[in-house]
């Protein structure tokens, strides 16, 4: 068989079920093999947007996504998506095409050295440069890819080779247990739980990926500790529970950042540096910290330890809880009372454009528990991350380590093909969506039920709020849209547009039960980022 067959079929081993990219010339032996596999190819219309597909297709099932680019151009269309899924910790294997091996010694047209590209982006970048490597290599790629730490593994695969006869099979597919922490760690993360009188739990999202939710909840039920979850744990504790404080991370002064002023041990779960930096909440580096993740902690001023307990974070959390004290009382109570009192507050606002609040108050009432919204980057995303109450794990995704505009669409798209039984929504501002709204084609050329929710000020709204914030005036934020209910119907989507804010969440309810495409245009209020920053800027909280 040819070598992309073999390339093909070790894929097929590793479990993969769908490739998300476009053809090209130095791909053409790879898309051919693929006529003749159970793999699904995804045309996409970017290779970026095929890039973030497989970005969130990994983050949602654990397990590598895979994204596929031609050589030169069309390799380097994937580098924002591979370093965000990188950075984000999101398993994906990106594969390239690349010139012979005969032209590669001098310049050639579209030649780039691909491997030395995506080294500073991935955990492993290789070119196949025999036709007996190639079940080697990409066993390592995958088994790279979704170790934790989870991030990219980069293949390139010149087209002489893809060419070339081979009679190699594919490598069996192993996946090692993790390990069981050791005792003495637990009981010395036990005893300082036990002597402490406000602990706190910060959760990461490596508690989704050790699909240790139901443990956290376990741990914080029976030692009545409370929770505070990063922007990509949102959903790791369910935020009706009455030991959860939301998320921590929009802004240096927060409610829930007053519970970790007032913490004299956090109890970091799962946590990456990368997704709230600890100077942050330990500004002063005098906190205790026990650190409790599938990997030892990295170094930084701001976290420095007093327990850190490796292994399987749900058997850590169990074997501690059933060796520390539990708290009689917390902060948790009144400290989220003020939360809640604050998200219900704007349930029933009529300003006009709608505010952000009463965005996230309508989408959350609009979805049901385990349906998704992908967030994208922008000033929408901080009260997403803020205000939106996540149920369960991975219903809110949210890029946030590279944290790159665009992944929302793309995101949303691959949602629905992982879940086609549950909603979709691609929450994203005007300027996010046109970064890559072509993909709108594919999810209609899919027939897929995806929402987009479009946040829309016209203008580049965060940049707007942090040039406010610094100088008392902005520079160079404003730009024009096009009628966004006439873009979707040239694509054969269906367009809303909210002219109140009592039209928001009907309007909602019908795009989601339009059975096609839809965009929904809202337009937004922001106004209110200043007032926000006004308000916790003057935070006082007593708890």
């Amino acid at each position: 068989m040819k070598v992309a067959e073999l390339f093909v079929r070790c894929l097929e081993t590793e479990g993969v079920r769908y490739v998300f990219g476009i053809p090209g010339e130095e791909n053409i032996d790879f898309m051919d093999a693929l006529l003749d596999s159970k793999l699904e190819f995804i045309l996409t219309r970017h290779e970026q947007g095929a890039a973030f597909m497989a970005d969130v297709c990994g983050r949602l099932t654990g397990r590598a996504g895979v994204c596929l680019a031609t050589l030169g151009p069309g390799a380097t269309n994937l580098v924002t998506g591979v370093a965000d899924a990188n950075m984000d910790r999101a398993p994906v294997v990106a594969l390239a095409g690349q010139v012979d091996t005969g032209r590669m010694h001098k310049e050639s047209h579209q030649h780039l050295d691909l491997v030395k590209m995506f080294e500073p982006i991935s955990k492993y970048s290789t070119q196949i440069r025999a036709p007996g490597v190639v079940p080697e290599v990409i066993r390592k790629a995958f088994k790279d890819a979704e170790r934790e730490k989870p991030g990219v593994s980069f293949i390139e695969l010149p087209e002489d080779i893809a060419d070339m006869q081979t009679d190699g099979t594919p490598l069996e597919v192993q996946r090692p247990s993790r390990p069981y922490p050791t005792p003495q760690k637990v009981e010395q993360a036990a005893k300082l739980i036990s002597d402490s009188q406000n602990p706190i739990v910060l959760a990461g999202n490596g508690v989704i990926r050790g699909s240790a939710s139901d443990e956290l909840v376990a741990f914080a039920d029976k030692l009545n500790i409370p929770v505070a979850t990063t922007f990509m744990a949102k959903g790791a504790m369910p935020f009706s529970h009455s030991l959860s404080l939301g998320t921590v991370g929009i802004q240096d002064m927060d409610y829930v950042a007053s519970g970790f002023e007032k913490a004299d041990l956090v109890i970091s779960v799962g946590y990456d540096l990368v997704e709230y930096s600890p100077a942050k909440w330990n500004p002063n580096g005098d906190k205790k910290i026990i650190h409790i993740d599938a990997t030892p902690a990295e170094v930084d001023a701001h976290y420095v330890l007093e327990a850190g307990v490796v292994g399987d974070i749900a058997e850590a959390l169990g074997a501690i809880a059933d060796r520390a004290d539990p708290r009689e009382c917390n902060i948790a109570y009144s400290l989220r009372q003020m939360i809640v009192d604050e998200l219900q507050a704007w349930e029933n606002d009529q300003g006009f454009p709608v505010k952000p609040q009463k965005i996230v108050s309508d989408l959350r009432r609009a979805l049901g528990k385990d349906d998704i919204a992908v967030s994208d980057v922008g000033a929408h995303k901080m009260w997403m991350a803020r205000m939106y109450q996540a149920e369960a794990p991975n219903t809110c995704i949210i890029s946030n380590g590279f944290a790159s505009m665009g992944i929302a669409l793309p995101g949303a798209i691959a949602a629905k093909l992982i879940y086609p039984d549950r909603k979709a929504v691609a929450v994203t501002g005007d300027a996010g969506f046109l970064m890559n709204c072509q993909e709108l084609e594919t999810a209609v050329r899919l027939g897929l039920e995806v929402e987009v929710l479009i946040w829309n000020d016209s203008k580049y709204g965060l940049i707007e709020w942090h040039q406010n914030k610094k100088f008392g005036r902005n520079s160079h934020i404003d730009f024009t849209n096009p009628d966004f209910v006439k873009f979707a119907e040239s694509f054969g989507a269906k367009g809303y547009r909210v002219e109140s804010a009592g039209e928001l969440l009907p309007t909602l309810e019908q795009a989601l039960s339009c059975g096609t495409v839809a965009i929904i245009d809202c337009p937004v209020d922001y106004r209110e980022n200043m007032i926000l920053t006004e308000k916790l800027g003057n935070l006082k909280v007593r708890i």
